[in-house]
């Protein structure tokens, strides 16, 4: 069934823990638009654990209800209850076939509205390229992929444009390049340049991420 609207209570309690977080990180808002329609939130850049309680932050001061990939062994400790409960959708890394058609459903039910990814995947110890998840998902459900963002430089977090996909991998990364391009992340030493790797296969240009 469809996700009801928090109440009045609720969101009031949200924002007041965004400005905690505001005052604790020292980061603020952009003036940022929220997405009118479902959509996969692309969170990057994806250098620290602050990127985590900063995402809450957006959500919350915006009023937009999210969930978020996280490893499963997460939801399995003690905090599990309580990140189900923020948002969380676990990721089985061993077996993560099912995942794409567990998220097209909960779209298609209005249990999923907006999906927070973080391609970047593991801080400071990835393969060079971003995952490609983010993507194959946004063109599976026909959403649009909006980009999130974090720029330590100026402190400052929000929301950028939201894009269609076209299919051609290189062109729509190229879009994504340049609106990150100036974007540091908490720790800048971490950043990862958007890329697939199936940029760099011969032939892939238009070949699905």
């Amino acid at each position: 069934m469809p996700r009801t609207r928090p109440s009045a209570a609720t969101r009031a309690i949200r924002r007041a823990g965004a400005r905690l977080i505001w005052f604790f990180t020292g980061y603020r808002l952009a003036p940022s638009t929220p997405p009118g329609e479902p959509t996969v939130f692309v969170g990057a850049p994806h250098t620290s654990n602050t990127d985590f309680f900063l995402m809450l932050a957006i959500a919350w001061e915006l009023d937009l209800h999210v969930k978020f990939l996280i490893k499963d062994s997460w939801l399995r400790g003690p905090f599990g209850g309580l990140i189900r409960a923020l948002g969380g959708v676990a990721v089985d890394r061993a077996d993560p076939s099912g995942l794409v058609d567990q998220l097209l459903q909960g779209v298609r039910t209005g249990a999923v509205s907006h999906l927070v990814v973080t391609p970047e995947g593991t801080r400071g110890t990835g393969t060079g390229y971003w995952k490609s998840g983010f993507y194959r998902i946004a063109q599976a459900a026909g959403m649009p992929v909006t980009l999130g963002y974090v720029d330590g430089d100026r402190h400052l977090v929000g929301l950028g444009p939201s894009l269609r996909l076209t299919g051609d991998v290189r062109t729509d990364m190229d879009r994504i390049r340049a609106f990150y391009a100036d974007k540091s992340g908490v720790r800048p030493g971490n950043r990862v340049e958007p890329r697939l790797r199936t940029e760099d296969d011969p032939g892939s240009g238009r070949a699905a991420a």
